[in-house]
């Protein structure tokens, strides 16, 4: 079954035309497709697989590498991509959280002011993490070193453990519901991911317009507040906890909390450690230091000083397997992007829409949506918005759209779109590697959000901003 996944997929590929200008590109482009269909695709048709993601991501490197499509080189380049480590290092952070009781301790904090009821247990997570936001340019060091160890002691305090049956009582609705309330909180604000002033420079360069970081804001808050309020509420009735209410673990939890004493010293080092990397996540860009850099530091401080041991990391598996799934996936995506495939349906669809001839609103619709689910095929905000946002933005602004409003639409999709996979956006693999969520309602529930996220930002968003002049 696996291997005629691939099989089939490289045969379509393989058989279309693309205007490439070096030979045997055709068949590079049709192996790396079979390889990202191959990876996710066979394992979200076969939930009770016993293959591993990461297993079909070097499964997959090695039919590229064995065919000459790609050098071994290039196949594993994306392991040198700071993004995959710097999701396995929040893992390693995890566990220090949970090893030294802190994990708990903060859990049980939330627990005694928040934890009468589900729901706003999961609004001050999303509210906290909405808040961090524009300090902390990078999701993946939000969601994976601050909000991940958080999320899951308070799911463990609760009773609800990944892959023994108790997920539903609370860790697959807290999950998916700080996932995809992270990828708003990153649209939200010009530095609340990385690759969001790459779409202000190409906003600049193609229609000669500024955004800035006050306009950024301004055009995303009311949009944001609404979508951070109604997908966590609709999450909870289509996808909701088994336990809803808990009058008394406010109770139980302040009794925990006695019962755990003072700070021990190994909790002091990991919260100084934390409160580090942060620190470095927040001021980086002033000292010049980045955000996997920090990240390192911190899990050495963790190390020499014996929170956490090698040993440990190690046997943190999920972690090694995202590195792996994810690293191969980057690469392969990296080589549909050179090898033209991006650019041909970039221009196909230019040329396609435009031949329409219909009124702007009505083309720049079916332009958004194309950019839009065109992002199952990316494993990275920055590789699309490199690969399709100039050509977008020009051909919507030859349209008739206002240029400005067409670029800020096209800016804030472009953390959007990060939610309908498990490898869209950073804050993806962090979330979905805790195995709280199946991969099949992972993308089922990420195209549900998406279409609602569209719906608000389009519609309340298009309000708004005709409301503050910007179209």
């Amino acid at each position: 079954m696996a291997g005629g996944c691939y099989e089939a997929t490289y045969s379509v590929y393989s058989h279309r035309s693309y205007p490439m200008a070096y030979s045997g590109a055709r068949r590079s482009i049709a192996h790396c497709v079979a390889v990202v269909v191959y990876i996710f695709g066979y394992n979200s048709w076969n939930n009770n697989s016993a293959i591993a993601v990461g297993s079909c991501g070097v499964d997959g490197s090695w039919r590229v590498c064995s065919d000459q499509n790609l050098t071994f080189a290039a196949a594993f380049s994306a392991f040198g991509d700071p993004i995959p480590w710097l999701i396995a290092l929040a893992f390693f952070f995890a566990r220090g959280f949970i090893k030294t009781g802190l994990g708990n301790r903060i859990a049980y904090q939330f627990v005694s002011l928040f934890g009468s009821s589900s729901l706003g247990l999961g609004y001050s997570l999303v509210f906290s993490e909405a808040l961090l936001a524009p300090a902390i340019p990078s999701v993946s060091a939000r969601a994976g070193g601050i909000f991940l160890p958080l999320v899951k002691s308070l799911c463990v305090a609760c009773g609800s453990n990944a892959g023994d049956g108790t997920e539903h009582k609370l860790g697959s609705w807290l999950m998916l519901t700080c996932f995809q309330t992270s990828v708003i909180s990153s649209s939200m604000f010009l530095t609340a991911m990385a690759a969001n002033p790459l779409a202000a420079n190409l906003t600049s360069s193609t229609i000669n317009q500024t955004l800035g970081w006050m306009d950024w804001a301004k055009g995303a808050i009311v949009p944001g507040l609404v979508s951070l309020i109604v997908v966590p509420l609709l999450l909870y009735v289509i996808y909701p906890p088994t336990v809803k209410s808990s009058p008394d673990a406010p109770k139980l939890a302040r009794q925990k909390l006695e019962k755990m004493g003072p700070m021990s010293k190994n909790e002091l080092i990991m919260a100084g450690t934390l409160l580090l990397t942060v620190g470095l996540w927040i001021f980086g860009g002033t000292l010049n230091i980045d955000a996997v850099t920090a990240a390192i530091l911190g899990l050495s401080v963790l190390l020499v000083t014996g929170v956490v041991t090698w040993k440990e990391c190690l046997a943190e598996s999920v972690a090694w397997d995202t590195l792996t799934w994810f690293a191969a996936l980057i690469a392969m995506a990296g080589y549909l992007n050179k090898y033209g495939l991006i650019s041909w349906f970039s221009q196909t669809v230019v040329k396609f829409v435009g031949g329409l001839g219909l009124p702007w609103q009505s083309s720049f619709g079916i332009l958004i949506l194309l950019y839009f689910y065109s992002h199952y095929f990316f494993a990275s905000g920055a590789a699309h918005i490199g690969a399709m946002f100039t050509a977008f933005l020009s051909v919507a602004s030859a349209l008739g759209t206002p240029p400005y409003l067409a670029a800020m639409v096209l800016s804030f999709l472009s953390n959007l779109m990060g939610g309908i996979t498990h490898y869209g956006i950073g804050s993806a693999p962090v979330f979905y590697g805790a195995g709280y969520v199946p991969l099949t309602k992972w993308w089922g529930y990420g195209f549900l959000i998406s279409v609602v996220n569209l719906i608000v930002w389009l519609g309340v968003g298009g309000v708004w901003w005709k409301a503050i002049g910007f179209w």
